[in-house]
């Protein structure tokens, strides 16, 4: 059960009216690293939580941020103020209200379908889904997730900070973002009060897969550290050598019962291909310049490779 207090958590002070702050603004309302999301994953974790501590933490963090929700949808109305009123009351004219509302940066959809009030929508209108939640019942999981989520919320407050000198609007953000940073650290702590918290789950590793680290992205550019070098990592640099890594034949099969395996001869014998064949085909009749080579062409001499782009040059159109 809840009870609205009719204070802000943290009070809104506007200096003046700004419809594209609003709309930016709005990231944080119904976005997806917005206080929505958060509140609303937050709940269902917590509902869903046996463990008596982090439900309470859980749920105590999602009322909290119900009431951010609150601070940027009054900072987004306070800032739509007066196209709100303008929108609503018609005292421009027509051409006037036009300009006013597109030279603001304010969406459409958020003028004449919102009329300017905070929607559930982000900064591109698209509205708020349950999407952004992200829990999958597994607490050391959903800790995970939700501290990246307040490290990725806090970041968003530090661009709209960036993008506003008004010093009341400046003041709640920084109030929002350091919630996000007090957060993240009351769910570190939950995740390390939990003892063997890694892997996640309840199933241990594949010995020895755990240990190896795959080279797969060669060149210039390669890089070593801590993350790929040294006692703990097997590393593999030739995959040639290595592969499949089960020691098995690295193919694909399927033990299939004898009614399934006489139908899939059947289609195999259908749609099998001839090796032999070089049929003429619609490319073919229809290859103009650019097309490559093509059947039953006199190709003489292969061009060097390294000869193209210079060929393809003298043979364009002027």
């Amino acid at each position: 059960m809840f009870m609205h207090n009719k204070r802000l958590q943290y009070t809104v002070r506007v200096s003046e009216p700004n419809p594209h702050l609003a709309t930016m603004m709005l990231e944080q309302f119904g976005g997806a690293d917005g206080e929505l999301a958060a509140a609303m994953r937050y709940f269902t974790q917590g509902l869903g939580e046996d463990d008596p501590g982090r439900k309470d933490m859980l749920l105590d963090i999602a009322t909290e941020e119900l009431s951010h929700l609150e601070v940027i949808g009054s900072i987004v109305a306070m800032l739509n103020k007066g196209v709100k009123a303008q929108l609503a009351e018609g005292a421009m004219e027509e051409a006037e209200l036009y300009r006013t509302i597109g030279s603001s940066g304010t969406s459409a959809k958020e003028s004449i379908l919102f009329g300017g009030g905070p929607a559930l929508i982000d900064s591109a209108g698209v509205p708020w889904t349950a999407a952004y939640v992200d829990s999958r019942s597994e607490p050391t999981v959903d800790l995970r997730s939700n501290i990246a989520a307040e490290s990725r919320a806090k970041i968003v407050y530090e661009r709209l900070i960036n993008i506003t000198d008004d010093p009341g609007i400046k003041e709640a953000l920084g109030f929002l973002m350091t919630r996000e940073v007090a957060h993240q650290k009351s769910f570190e702590k939950a995740l390390y009060s939990i003892e063997d918290n890694f892997p996640v789950g309840k199933l241990p590793g594949v010995e020895p897969y755990g240990n190896i680290y795959v080279n797969t992205s060669q060149g210039d550019g390669d890089m070593q550290g801590p993350w790929n070098t040294g006692d703990q990592w097997t590393r593999i640099d030739d995959l040639t050598q290595t592969m499949p890594i089960d020691s098995g034949a690295g193919t694909a099969t399927v033990e299939l019962g004898t009614a399934d395996s006489a139908v899939a001869a059947k289609m195999m014998m259908r749609t099998k291909s001839d090796p032999a064949a070089n049929p003429v085909t619609g490319a073919d009749l229809g290859a103009g310049p650019g097309a490559g080579r093509t059947t039953q062409q006199d190709f003489g001499q292969a061009p060097n490779i390294h000869e193209a782009p210079a060929m393809a040059e003298a043979n364009a159109p002027k």
